[in-house]
């Protein structure tokens, strides 16, 4: 199956979907929120340091091992260490669950690009921007007693069809469809942001958000919280442990330059989150609401900035095309995230089953979309906020620490830097860094970042998040409990298929 593999039509096309998935709405809307929150310029310090300590590493990491073998994520943890193919797999499933509410949120931005014209009739006033997401959704917001309220409001459904239709036609024809498309989705929200930082930057007042963005307050150093958020950004935003850069990798030229193609991912990563921030931070202050800006981004995106939006100008119309031009743009940056994430579990589970991509791409579009309808509700919001709040402050964290203990301790991390190296020329990963970052620094830090939500969850929350422990129990431990068996069930299902004549391909990591 390897010898037909689709591949990549050249470096630019695996560059740019590499960016397109590690650019998402985190970076518009969390980026910003969380600088904000932690001194503006000092969060962004601690970020860029988090980056290539942790980040870059494990971004070569995966796509390095996944070049090598040719494989998904289950079957290249499973060429590394046999006993560790199930990270993959808890992988590939926590992936799955992401992309049936993140489907959800792109649905909201798609329906909130046509909602934007409602902004030309309210000039001045905040409350009513304010309020134009929760009509449209019905939302009964996240409030703990309304989990039950099961009403799907039409245009919600509708949105969320859409949404599936331009993820599926992206990744249709797996890399060939992906190079295709990637072309246009991520050169055109850094265009859009540019327009957004233009007009935010003439305002009066955007020095002073510029200010806050730039200019570190080194006392927040001090707060431990900065540097797990800041850590946690880096681990969300580059798109490792949920399968897809695996996928990515595994398409990949043999000649590639691994060293500069991460390099340059990683480095486009930030930039776009830096450019968010120069966005949010001069419209917010150019319209005096600085201190407004949240780390929550559905209260960011629907609520807060419509806001402001609204108090741009004296004029409804440019007010209603800026608001268009928002939501285009966070358009363009979930697209590409969200069938990225497709892309990581179809290629996963056809690389195991010798199924055809193709089909299997439909079947897991069909499967997550039916999921999906669950976050269409009017109370779909509360549901997905628990649903977030697990599979990224539990279940990703710990995805990290395992994939650097298959790598870094069940497995030769030196195989994996020559392979990263192999092809570099003047730019080469360092030994030191990698095996040092691997084995140590990445766990460690990951560790501390999940203690760190632990501590909050039981000490300061009294064990629950915020909603009925039934909810939490089902939609939150209940789903990381499946998400950490999937390999099991996988195992099950590979025995059985053995009896009818399915034969299971060994894969083997061969040194040259």
């Amino acid at each position: 199956m390897s010898e037909n593999r689709s591949k990549w039509a050249n470096r630019s096309t695996f560059i740019l979907a590499s960016i397109g998935s590690a650019v998402g709405l985190g970076n518009a809307w969390r980026f910003p929120g969380l600088a904000a929150k932690h001194g503006g310029g000092t969060f962004l310090l601690v970020y860029i340091i988090a980056m290539f300590v942790i980040g870059l590493p494990m971004l070569m990491m995966e796509i390095g091992i996944a070049r090598k073998l040719r494989k998904g994520a289950g079957e290249s943890l499973r060429g590394v260490c046999k006993k560790m193919e199930f990270v993959g797999w808890a992988a590939t499933a926590n992936a799955f669950v992401i992309v049936t509410y993140y489907a959800v949120v792109f649905a909201w931005v798609l329906m909130m690009v046509v909602g934007a014209l409602k902004f030309a009739g309210m000039t001045g006033d905040a409350e009513a921007a304010s309020n134009v997401f929760a009509n449209l959704t019905q939302t009964t917001w996240n409030v703990p007693t309304a989990l039950a309220d099961w009403k799907i409001p039409g245009v919600v459904l509708v949105s969320l069809i859409v949404a599936w239709g331009f993820m599926y036609y992206c990744i249709r024809d797996g890399a060939q469809s992906v190079g295709k498309v990637v072309k246009y989705t991520v050169f055109l929200p850094i265009i859009l942001l540019l327009v957004m930082a233009v007009k935010g930057c003439t305002m009066p007042g955007a020095g002073a958000g510029l200010q806050q963005l730039f200019i570190p307050q080194l006392e927040a150093l001090q707060n431990p919280s900065l540097w797990v958020d800041a850590i946690g950004q880096v681990f969300y935003s580059l798109s490792v442990c949920m399968a897809i850069m695996f996928a990515y990798g595994s398409y990949l030229d043999e000649s590639s330059n691994l060293v500069a193609d991460c390099t340059i991912i990683a480095l486009g990563d930030a930039a776009v989150s830096v450019l968010s921030g120069i966005v949010m931070f001069s419209t917010m202050g150019g319209v005096g609401m600085l201190d407004n800006i949240s780390d929550s981004g559905i209260a960011t995106a629907f609520i807060i900035y419509p806001q402001a939006i609204v108090n741009l100008t004296n004029v409804g119309w440019f007010n209603a095309i800026f608001g268009i031009i928002f939501y285009l743009m966070l358009v363009t940056l979930a697209i590409d995230s969200a069938f990225s994430i497709v892309e990581g579990v179809s290629t996963s589970l056809a690389d195991k089953f010798h199924v055809s991509h193709k089909k299997m791409t439909r079947a897991v579009c069909c499967v997550a979309a039916l999921v999906s309808i669950l976050y269409t509700t009017r109370a779909g919001l509360a549901w997905l906020d628990i649903v977030d709040n697990w599979t990224n402050q539990v279940n990703l964290i710990v995805l990290g620490v395992l994939e650097c203990i298959a790598v870094g301790w069940c497995f030769k991390p030196e195989k994996v830097l020559k392979e990263i190296n192999r092809n570099a020329q003047k730019l080469q990963i360092p030994r030191t860094w990698f095996l040092l970052s691997i084995k140590y620094v990445a766990p460690l830090a990951l560790s501390i970042l999940f203690c760190w939500n632990m501590y909050h969850l039981f000490v300061v929350k009294q064990g629950v998040y915020g909603y009925t422990v039934w909810a939490e129990l089902l939609a939150g431990w209940l789903i990381s409990l499946l998400v950490f068996t999937s390999g099991i069930w996988i195992r099950l299902l590979v025995n059985h298929k053995k009896k009818k004549g399915y034969q299971e391909e060994e894969v083997i990591w061969k040194d040259e």
